[in-house]
């Protein structure tokens, strides 16, 4: 057996399909481990739902038209407690001041917060957003952004009912709008595979994020961990560092009901995508170690899942190499289709080993985010 073995190993074809099959073992790991969890994930009856007072609250920022199309959709959800709708309009230049005024005369649940003075030393988004918190009249804090709207009248509603005893914090998903173009789909497939991350992570107990477009939480635990003061200097984190500071093992809830989505409108060019990405990467070296090692080994595998098939297939053997890969592709395949249909996104499953090769490009293009400098403005 160790003459075996050794023989085995002087052969560097030997010593690639090897690794070939470690980095395949470790893809279907997660897939079986993690992502199944989503897959498979079931929502538990309520035998009785509570209706909580809820705070929603929008930061804005020279976000006239947005406001004008998107702002409506908080403002006429079928709500049958109390609430009200903060919109925090950070120093705008443009008209958003006047068409919040016009909402107000006919919603008067909406509170507008002018800030007219920036935050020295504090930029992004964390600064309004916590104006915003902390004037919330009510414990449950529902936040969106300016260029979203809900995918029904019942997003306030069915978030709010994930509440129970010992929950904090409640997930939702954001996913973009659909749209002609390989851009859309490239954005999309990003946007959906994260969230079957965040969503799978959260199920086995290791919440690490959740995205400022659809998320609640409750304010006394925005205060209890003191709101973004441990990571005030940088520009983004609002939402995904907070989640990774405050949650535990069982104080997190995800929803995903599709009347519970929040539709965001997509980049519409490269520069505007990569500005974007590159501004969540540059957090994501501040999550907790444990799941920057998961994260991390799963964008490992992927980056060199590919080009060690391809190495195998031409200097090993193509039909054992074809069988490995073809076992990964149908776990891998099984399992998103469900999340697809969970998520509303199906239309995208078809395309999944296409999309999974271009994510070997993608790592390559967003691997210098981590330790790039973001910029310091969240608009």
């Amino acid at each position: 057996h160790v003459e075996f073995v050794m023989s085995f190993l002087l052969h560097p074809a030997n010593i690639i399909f090897l690794c070939f099959c470690i980095i395949t073992a470790i893809q279907l790991f997660y897939y079986l481990y993690f992502f199944s969890k989503l897959a498979f994930f079931k929502v538990k009856p309520r035998l009785k739902t509570q209706t909580h007072p809820l705070s929603v609250i929008i930061c804005a920022k020279d976000e006239a038209n947005n406001l004008t199309r998107f702002l409506p959709g908080a403002l006429v959800q079928k709500y049958p407690t109390t609430h009200e709708v903060i919109v925090v309009n950070d120093n705008s230049t443009d008209e958003s001041k006047y068409i919040l005024e016009e909402f107000q005369r006919t919603f008067k649940h909406l509170e507008i917060i002018e800030l007219k003075q920036k935050a020295q030393l504090i930029p992004g988004k964390k600064f309004p957003l916590s104006m915003g918190i902390k004037s919330a009249k009510y414990e449950i804090v529902l936040l969106t952004d300016a260029d979203c709207f809900p995918a029904s009248d019942q997003w306030m509603k069915m978030m709010q009912e994930k509440y129970h005893d010992g929950i904090d914090i409640v997930l939702g998903y954001s996913p973009f709008q659909k749209t002609k173009g390989l851009l859309n789909k490239l954005v999309r497939w990003e946007g959906f595979m994260t969230a079957v991350q965040y969503f799978s992570y959260a199920c086995r107990g290791m919440a690490y994020m959740g995205v400022g477009r659809n998320l609640s939480y409750k304010k006394s635990v925005f205060f209890e961990k003191k709101g973004f003061s441990s990571f005030n200097n940088l520009p983004g984190g609002d939402d995904d560092l907070f989640i990774n500071k405050a949650a535990t093992k069982s104080n997190v809830a995800i929803s995903l009901e599709p009347e519970t989505f929040t539709v965001t409108i997509p980049p519409s060019t490269w520069n505007q995508w990569k500005s974007q990405k590159e501004r969540h990467y540059s957090t994501s070296r501040y999550y907790k170690p444990i799941h920057k090692f998961f994260l991390g080994l799963y964008a490992f595998s992927s980056f060199f899942y590919y080009p060690l098939l391809i190495f195998s297939l031409i200097l090993f053997n193509w039909k054992i190499g074809l069988a490995v890969f073809g076992a990964r592709f149908i776990v891998q395949y099984l399992i998103l289709y469900k999340c697809g249909k969970k998520l509303q996104e199906s239309d995208l499953i078809v395309w999944t080993l296409l999309f999974d090769l271009w994510m070997f490009f993608y790592y390559l293009i967003f691997a210098g985010s981590i330790i790039k400098k973001p910029k310091p403005s969240w608009k």
